[in-house]
């Protein structure tokens, strides 16, 4: 199923030292939203990542600053280019760009203005990451007044009325908690679809300590909303 073409579409990779995944993810992409401009910000790559960015609309910055300004800088060049859908995704292939058509069906339909793809907690996802990531969700379900499965994914379709009206300050892996805490706070709706969980041992940038401590302070910002829950 290719990805509904009544809007413009694009895809965001933040790349930071993956050109070993990086063209299998843009071709998954280009597959499923053949239409959709794919953009690549490598985030101060030194393996060769931007060599595997051929035949699109490539950002590299001078030195690694974080997946969230990566991911700022992508959805910036994605609305300047007039996307009216943008749609996240990482380069380590641990999201399937083949559900990208599923993942903006609420968009199209008008039912949601953020969309997560939510993975299920088991299987191939680490014991570690099952308890953040549940740790997460609990937390953002307080903030939503409605259940939030997966708070972490990276995975993720809005509209650009979305992007316009929440820009996170944060640079790091936090970038993506800020914005979607932003968006519940600012009254938009959030859905999930369901993909699956991929994790195939390659290393993650993920600094535990600092990263938990980075999220730990976004969450800190909605503490009255988390303890009255919504």
């Amino acid at each position: 199923m290719a990805a509904p073409a009544d809007r413009p579409l694009a895809v965001v990779i933040p790349a930071f030292q993956a050109a070993a995944t990086l063209g299998a993810v843009i071709a998954g992409a280009r597959r499923a939203a053949p239409r959709a401009r794919i953009v690549v910000v490598d985030d101060g790559s030194t393996d060769g990542t931007a060599a595997r960015g051929e035949g699109i609309t490539l950002r590299r910055l001078p030195r690694n600053r974080g997946k969230g300004a990566a991911l700022a800088a992508g959805v910036a060049d994605a609305l300047a280019a007039g996307a009216e859908w943008v749609v996240t995704l990482d380069a380590d292939g641990q999201h399937p760009a083949s559900e990208i058509p599923r993942l903006v069906v609420p968009l199209a339909a008008g039912t949601a203005d953020l969309v997560l793809g939510a993975r299920r907690r088991a299987g191939a996802m680490p014991l570690s990451r099952r308890a953040t990531n549940w740790l997460s969700s609990v937390l953002a379900s307080r903030v939503a007044g409605a259940p939030v499965p997966d708070a972490q994914t990276g995975f993720r379709a809005f509209h650009r009325g979305v992007a316009e009206r929440v820009r996170p300050a944060e640079t790091r892996y936090e970038y993506e908690l800020a914005f979607l805490l932003g968006a519940l706070a600012a009254g938009f709706r959030i859905t999930s679809v369901e993909v699956p969980t991929i994790y195939e041992g390659r290393p993650s940038h993920f600094r535990p300590l600092a990263d938990t401590w980075r999220m730990a302070r976004v969450f800190g910002r909605y503490g009255g909303r988390i303890l009255r829950g919504g």
